[in-house]
C-alpha cells in the first residue's frame, strides 16, 4: 500500500479527555470550532490562510462578537478536519488509500483551493491519487470502497469514475505486465500445485482479477465490468468467470443452490444485476451457472422479463445442464415440488432452435412484393439432441415421484422431445413406469396418452423382461413387449418371424407403440387399456422362463420357445375379442328386450356370426409369408 507525507512539523495537537482537541502552542487559541460534539480550540491565522470556508465564517463571526464556528456537515467528521486542520498548521500528516477520500471530501467542504494558497491541500491530494493510488490496482479498489460514506460528493468530485476507469484499465492490461505478489488467490493456487511456490508454478490466469472485485457492492460492480466490457479487450468467458465468483461470494448457498435467510431486496438486486451483465457471447458462462441464477431468480420473485432471459440462453446450451441442475423447486404455493413449465418453456426454446425459417421476399409477376418462408436445417447436432432427451428422460424419471405433478405436465413435457431419435427407450420406460407407480388413479386415456410415449421396439432384454412383469402397464403394452421382443429373438437367431393374425400383426406393428384405434371396436379398444388381469399376467410370465432360457438354449429351443409364446399371445387377444363381441352381443339383447323384441333377431344373429367367423379364421389362421419382410427390427 501507498502512502503519503505533508508536513515537517511535529503533532503537537492534544486533547483533554472531554472531546476538547488544542494545540499546544504559546499563543492562546482565540477561536474555537465545534465539529459533531467535538472541540477543537485553535488559531484564526492558520486556518483562514487555507481555508476559503472559514475565512467567510469567520468575517461573519466576527460582525456577531463571537469565538465559536460550528461546521457540524463537514464529510468525514472530527478526524477529516483534523487532517485538515493540521495541514494548516504545517503538521506531518498522512494519506493514505484509507483516508484520502474522507481528507479530499473536507477540503473540499472548507475551500481549499488553489485559488486560496498555491500548493494547498486539495492540488496535494488530487497529485497522490493519480500519480500512486490510480496506478495500484489494491490501492484503487480501497479507494472506490471508502467513497460510498460520501456520496453524492465523492462522486461530484469524479472520485468514484476514477476510481472505476483506473480498476477497468488495470483489469485489461496484459497478463504479462501484471505482477502476481498482488493477484488471484495464493492459497488455493499453493493447492493446487501440491504447496509448490504459485508464483514459479504457474503464469497470471486471464481471469487474475475476478476475487479482488468481488470485494466491490453491487453498484460499483456493475459500473465495473460495464467499463471493463466497453474496451472489449477481456473476452466473454473471463467476464462470465467474474460473474460466477461474484455470486458465490455474495450469495450466501448460491452454490448449492438454494437461498439463506437474508436481506431479500438485496439478493434480489445482486442477481439481477448479475443476468443484466450476463455477456452476449455464446457459451461465455456454463449452463449450470444460468440454472442456479435461474433457481435464485424464482426465490427472491423476480420479474418475467429476468427469467425469459434466463430461459433463452439456458435453451441455447441445455445439453450441458444436468438433470440435478434442472430441478428448480416451485414457489411457495405451488401445488407441485418442482417447477415443471419453467423445465418445458427452456425445452421449447431448445427445440426452437432446430425449427429456424428464413423471409425471402420475391417480385411477382404484377410487380407485389411476396414473402416465401423457407425453412433452414437446424443448427443442433445429433449429439446435442440426444443429450438433451437423455436428460429429459432423467428428469422425468425424478419428477415423477411427485405425487401432486399431473399427468398431464408430465405428457406435456415428454411429447416435446418425441422427435428426437433415441436409440433406447429404456430411460423413458422407468420414468413412465415411477409416474404409473406414484399415480395409481390417472385415468385410461391418461395411461394411454402416457404410454405412446414409448417405443416397444427400442426397450432392452432387460426392459422387456421387467415390461412383461409390470402390472401397471396396459395389456396393450405388455402384448406389444413380448411380440417383439420375439421377434427380436426370432432375428438374432436366423429363424423366421413369429406369426399372428393379420389384425393383430397390423396392431402391433404400426408406427406408433399404440396404432391406429379406428378399426377396433369399443369394447376391444377399453380392454386393450385395462390393466391385465392376474389370470393374464400368469399366462404372459409363464412364457418369461422361455426367454430366460434362449441364451441357454440352441435355435431350436428358441423357436420352440417364440411359436409357444406368440401362440398364447394369440390365444390371448382372440379370447379378448371374444369378450369384446360377447358384450356386443349382451348389450344388443337387453335394448331388444326393452324395446319389445321387435326385428332384433337378424341384428343378434348377425353379431354372433360374425363373432364365430372371427373365431373360425384364429383357428384356421395360416402363417403369412409376407410378414417377415414387413416387420421391422430395431
Amino acid at each position: 500500500m501507498k502512502f503519503m507525507k505533508i508536513g515537517s512539523k511535529p503533532d503537537s495537537f492534544k486533547t483533554d479527555g472531554n472531546n476538547v482537541r488544542y494545540v499546544e502552542n504559546e499563543l492562546a487559541s482565540d477561536i474555537s470550532v465545534n465539529v459533531e460534539g467535538s472541540r477543537f480550540c485553535l488559531h484564526k491565522f492558520p486556518l483562514i490562510s487555507k481555508c476559503a470556508c472559514l475565512q467567510k465564517l469567520l468575517s461573519s463571526m466576527d460582525k456577531n462578537n463571537t469565538d465559536d464556528i460550528d461546521i457540524s456537515g463537514i464529510p468525514g467528521g472530527p478526524t477529516a478536519f483534523e487532517t485538515c486542520a493540521k495541514f494548516c498548521y504545517g503538521m506531518t500528516v498522512t494519506l493514505s488509500a484509507y483516508n484520502v477520500v474522507a481528507t479530499r471530501c473536507a477540503a473540499e467542504y472548507l475551500g481549499m483551493h488553489e485559488t486560496v494558497e498555491k500548493g494547498n491541500l486539495i492540488y496535494k491530494i488530487d497529485v497522490f491519487l493519480s500519480s500512486s493510488l490510480f496506478r495500484s490496482w489494491k490501492d484503487s479498489i480501497i479507494v472506490l470502497q471508502t467513497t460510498k460514506p460520501f456520496l453524492p460528493l465523492s462522486e461530484d468530485l469524479k472520485l468514484v469514475s476514477l476510481c472505476i476507469d483506473a480498476i477497468a484499465t488495470k483489469a485489461c492490461v496484459d497478463v504479462s505486465q501484471v505482477e502476481w505478489s498482488y493477484t488471484y488467490n495464493k492459497k488455493k493456487l499453493a493447492e493446487e500445485n501440491n504447496g509448490a511456490d504459485p508464483i514459479k508454478a504457474r503464469d497470471v490466469p486471464h481471469d487474475w482479477w475476478v476475487e479482488d472485485l468481488c470485494e466491490l457492492e453491487i453498484d460499483y460492480y456493475k459500473r465495473v465490468i460495464m467499463n471493463i466490457k466497453t474496451k472489449c479487450i477481456i473476452g466473454g468467458e473471463v467476464i462470465g468467470e467474474a460473474l460466477k465468483a461474484y455470486g458465490y461470494r455474495r450469495l450466501s448457498g448460491f452454490n448449492k443452490g438454494v437461498m439463506e435467510q437474508g436481506d431479500l431486496l438485496k439478493h434480489k438486486t445482486v442477481i439481477e444485476t448479475l443476468v443484466w451483465l450476463l455477456p452476449t457471447e455464446k457459451n461465455s458462462v456454463s449452463c449450470g451457472f444460468l440454472l442456479k441464477l435461474l433457481k435464485a431468480v424464482t426465490m427472491v420473485n423476480s420479474g418475467e422479463v429476468v427469467k425469459e432471459q434466463l430461459v433463452r440462453r439456458i435453451g441455447q446450451q441445455l445439453e450441458e445442464a444436468s438433470m440435478a441442475e434442472l430441478l428448480i423447486k416451485s414457489h411457495q404455493g405451488s401445488e407441485t415440488l418442482y417447477d415443471v413449465d419453467l423445465v418445458q418453456k427452456i425445452v421449447m426454446e431448445f427445440m426452437r432452435r432446430d425449427q429456424n425459417s428464413e423471409i425471402e421476399i420475391q417480385d411477382d409477376d404484377d410487380g407485389f412484393e411476396v414473402q416465401e418462408v423457407r425453412k433452414l436445417p437446424g443448427i443442433l447436432s445429433e449429439a446435442s439432441k440426444l443429450m438433451v432427451a437423455k436428460l429429459i428422460d432423467s428428469y422425468l424419471t425424478e419428477i415423477a415421484k411427485d405425487p401432486n405433478l399431473p399427468a398431464s405436465k408430465f405428457i406435456d413435457l415428454a411429447e416435446i422431445v418425441t422427435s428426437i431419435p433415441r436409440p433406447a427407450h429404456d430411460a423413458l420406460y422407468r420414468a413412465i413406469d415411477m409416474f404409473l407407480k406414484e399415480h395409481p388413479g390417472i385415468t385410461k386415456g391418461e395411461k394411454k396418452r402416457m404410454c405412446k410415449l414409448m417405443d416397444c421396439r427400442k426397450l432392452s432384454v432387460e426392459a422387456c423382461m421387467h415390461a412383461v412383469q409390470n402390472d401397471r402397464l396396459p395389456l396393450r403394452v405388455v402384448v406389444q413387449v413380448l411380440f417383439f421382443e420375439q421377434v427380436r429373438a426370432a432375428a438374432s437367431s436366423g429363424s423366421s418371424t413369429p406369426d399372428l393374425p393379420r389384425g393383430m400383426g397390423r396392431e402391433l406393428r404400426s408406427c406408433g407403440t399404440y396404432g391406429s384405434s379406428r378399426s377396433v371396436p369399443t369394447v376391444m379398444e377399453d380392454e386393450w387399456e385395462a390393466v391385465a388381469t392376474e389370470e393374464e399376467m400368469r399366462a404372459l410370465k409363464s412364457e418369461i422362463a422361455a426367454l430366460k432360457l434362449q441364451e441357454e438354449s440352441g435355435r431350436k429351443s428358441m423357436d420352440r420357445a417364440g411359436v409357444t409364446a406368440i401362440s398364447k399371445i394369440r390365444s390371448l387377444i382372440m379370447s379378448k375379442k371374444i369378450f369384446g363381441k360377447k358384450l356386443q352381443v349382451q348389450s344388443k339383447e337387453r335394448g331388444e328386450k326393452n324395446n319389445g323384441g321387435g326385428g332384433g333377431g337378424s341384428d343378434s344373429s348377425e353379431s354372433l356370426g360374425s363373432m364365430n367367423a372371427a373365431e373360425e379364421t384364429a383357428k384356421t389362421a395360416t402363417p403369412s409369408r409376407n410378414l417377415t419382410r414387413r416387420v421391422s427390427v430395431s
